[in-house]
């Protein structure tokens, strides 16, 4: 009767106490909420030459940082150059970025030679580690340079009885401008390029005023060293770390990626009609790895992967020709010449050279069906080493396919060619084993006795025979002549 009675007495405060544990238990059970995110420096390495694979790379890796919502994408470099293609591409999305990229070329001792000084130039932000270089950002031609006084030497230097030519971007007697507030290097300067010959080919001049007009719109546009960059596209020049920030060509020196952000952290930069101003200090550091796709791609083109895949799939295809019904030769041979065309496709081709490497197979191939004693091998194989050696761009670095395969391929064939001619020397020094020729001097037994006509037998068959001695059955004669299905013969 007093426990109803206290009951009813709290009826509130035991509903209360029910709904609360509920709400309690919520409250206990609750994950601690999560810190506000610091935001995130998505790090992009260019590592050896810069080809489709790399552009792909570059160009999805940026799409994917602003997707992400990073607040930061650091180009870390260590290139000799590369393709103008892939170059361009990279360039067109760093300049189309919606967030700040920022070059570094690190570690010590990397470099940003050619295609990566470009890159470098189009960035928001420019640094480099101790002990790094850029510059020599001579564009090549196709197939190599041209011959000898045609061409402005690699170093820039006038060659033997030319007057230097001091035009624009040059370093000759004559003034040199520079942009405001940065002097001429001294005499000897690090960085400083001779003077190059001008060039004298319409082509050559159109590509490397191309070149000079792209790199110096990129240096306008990031307020660098546009004069420095001419010399570097005219004459090759390089420059260290230490001498390119004195030059402003680049804007900071960092030990690493973290000393990278702790110093432009505050730095403003102007990203499409706006500035901003960085805030990198606590930015947590997320290197991003090319996906399967990049890497299977970076593996195909590969100037000497995509070679030998050439000449597999032209020998399989003409081994499948010369013997129909074999089907793995052909199939072999389809998926391989498909995939090195597909390469070709996005690589610096030379197609008198691969037209070169595919005459010179398929003459070697045809020494075996049409024997020439070597005529037919010799000539392909001075086909295809010359096709081999002109096919790709050999002055570009990393763009090359190496000398090694050729020479393994090319031995190849040479031993086939060589094989070919000892066999068909060989088969004419033996007898004739074939026809009437084959008979003569053989042994043939006589079937009846006889003098003048008979009947010998010859290899399980029976011939008419005539001799001028007498044969008796059962004896062996030799065969001295042949007239058409009469046998000579004479007693052994």
């Amino acid at each position: 009767m007093d426990m109803f009675a206290r009951g009813a007495r709290y009826p509130l405060l035991v509903v209360a106490l029910l709904l609360a544990v509920p709400a309690l238990h919520r409250v206990i059970a609750a994950p601690p909420p999560a810190p506000a995110s610091r935001g995130t420096a998505a790090v992009l390495e260019i590592n050896g030459a810069i080809g489709p694979a790399t552009s792909r790379y570059v160009v999805h890796g940026l799409e994917a940082a602003q997707k992400n919502g990073s607040r930061l994408v650091v180009l870390e470099m260590d290139t000799p150059g590369g393709l103008d293609s892939a170059m361009r591409d990279i360039i067109r999305a760093i300049l189309a970025s919606s967030i700040p990229v920022v070059a570094y070329v690190s570690p010590s001792g990397a470099r940003a030679a050619s295609a990566g000084t470009y890159i470098l130039y189009a960035c928001h932000v420019a640094a480099m580690a101790p002990a790094t270089n850029l510059g020599a950002a001579t564009p090549v031609p196709i197939g190599g340079e041209p011959e000898p006084g045609s061409v402005p030497l690699p170093g820039g230097g006038a060659r033997p009885g030319e007057k230097p030519d001091s035009g624009a971007g040059g370093t000759g007697s004559g003034d040199t401008k520079s942009n405001p507030g940065t002097a001429k290097p001294p005499e000897g300067a690090p960085g400083e390029a001779e003077p190059p010959s001008a060039p004298r080919s319409a082509m050559e001049r159109k590509v490397v005023n191309d070149a000079v007009a792209y790199i110096r719109g990129l240096a306008e546009l990031r307020g660098r060293n546009a004069d420095w960059a001419e010399q570097a596209v005219r004459g090759a020049a390089s420059l260290s770390a230490n001498a390119a920030l004195q030059q402003k060509v680049i804007d900071l020196i960092a030990r690493d990626v973290p000393d990278l952000l702790a110093s432009i952290d505050g730095r403003e930069v102007h990203i499409d009609n706006r500035t901003e101003k960085l805030a990198t200090r606590d930015l947590a550091v997320g290197r991003v790895k090319p996906d399967w796709r990049t890497q299977l791609l970076a593996v195909i083109t590969n100037p000497t992967v995509a070679y030998g895949l050439m000449v597999i799939g032209i020998w399989g295809l003409l081994l499948e020709g010369y013997n129909p019904g074999a089907v793995l030769p052909g199939v072999v041979g389809s998926i391989c010449l498909l995939i090195a065309l597909f390469a070709f496709q996005i690589l610096s081709v030379n197609y008198a050279g691969l037209a070169l490497v595919v005459v010179g197979t398929a003459m070697i191939i045809a020494e075996f069906f049409f024997p020439t004693y070597g005529s037919l091998g010799v000539g392909g194989l001075i086909a295809f080493i010359v096709g081999s050696l002109i096919l790709f761009d050999t002055d570009v670095p990393g763009m090359n396919v190496g000398r090694p395969l050729i020479a393994a391929f090319a031995t190849v064939g040479g031993l086939m060619i060589a094989g070919i001619v000892y066999m068909a020397t060989r088969a004419m020094r033996h007898p004739i084993a074939t026809g009437a020729q084959a008979m003569i001097g053989a042994s043939a037994e006589v079937v009846a006795d006889f003098t003048g006509k008979g009947r010998v037998r010859y290899g399980g068959e029976l011939w008419n025979a005539r001799s001028d001695a007498a044969l008796r059955a059962g004896e062996l004669a030799r065969i001295v002549k042949v007239e058409g299905l009469t046998l000579w013969v004479e007693p052994q």
